[in-house]
C-alpha cells in the first residue's frame, strides 16, 4: 500500500514539473504588433527597449522590418534572432536555454531543435559508426536561423535590419508569421 501512495506522488509530481515546463518562460513584449509603434533611428536602428529591462526580464520580442525577433540576454551577452525556429516555426522566445559543448543554445519547445545563440547554427548529436565504440558527439547542422545585430548606446538596445540578400532557413517562417501574426499558428 506504501509504495502505490509513493508512486502515485511521484506521478502527481512529475506532472506538476510537466505543466511548469510546458508553460514555458514568462517573455516580455515591447512592441505588440497592436501598437505599431517601433522606433527607428536615423542610422536605421531599430529600437527594442531600456537595457535594463531586457536584462531583468532575460528575452523580449520585437519587430523588425515586420519581422518578430527575439532578443535574449545570457550570461551577460544580448542575442537576436528570429523568433520562429527554422525547423518548423515554433516559439523560440518560449524556449529553455542550455550550454551544449560551452555554447549557449535555445532549445526549440515543439521539437528540442537546438540552435547555438551566438551562430544561428543548428546541432544535432550524432555518431561516426565506423569508431570501435562510438559515443554521440555534438555536431553543426549549418547556419540555419538568422541572427540580428545588436547595439547597445545610451543604455538602449537596438537591433539593425536583416541582410536579406544572404537567406537562411529561418526566413521562411519569419516571412510566414509577418502575415499571418505571432499567435496564429501556436501548438
Amino acid at each position: 500500500m506504501l509504495d502505490l501512495v509513493i508512486l502515485s506522488l511521484h506521478f502527481f509530481i512529475c506532472f506538476l514539473i510537466s505543466v511548469v515546463i510546458w508553460r514555458g518562460p514568462k517573455d516580455v513584449d515591447l512592441h505588440s504588433s497592436s501598437t505599431g509603434t517601433v522606433e527607428m533611428e536615423p542610422d536605421g536602428l531599430i529600437l527594442i527597449g531600456k537595457e535594463d529591462d531586457i536584462k531583468r526580464s532575460g528575452r523580449v520580442t520585437g519587430k523588425v522590418d515586420g519581422r518578430e525577433v527575439v532578443i535574449f540576454y545570457h550570461e551577460g551577452k544580448f542575442h537576436a534572432l528570429d523568433s520562429r525556429c527554422y525547423h518548423e516555426g515554433g516559439p523560440l522566445r518560449l524556449g529553455e536555454i542550455e550550454d551544449i559543448d560551452g555554447q549557449a543554445c535555445i532549445v526549440c519547445p515543439w521539437h528540442k531543435f537546438k540552435i547555438t545563440l551566438e551562430t544561428g547554427e543548428g546541432l544535432y548529436e550524432g555518431i561516426n559508426p565506423l569508431e570501435p565504440s562510438p559515443t554521440p558527439k555534438w555536431q553543426s547542422k549549418g547556419v540555419k536561423q538568422r541572427i540580428h545585430k545588436i547595439t547597445i548606446h545610451n543604455g538602449n538596445v537596438y537591433v539593425s535590419p536583416p541582410d536579406l540578400s544572404v537567406s537562411f532557413d529561418s526566413d521562411y517562417f519569419a516571412d510566414k508569421y509577418k502575415t499571418s501574426g505571432d499567435l496564429a499558428m501556436e501548438k
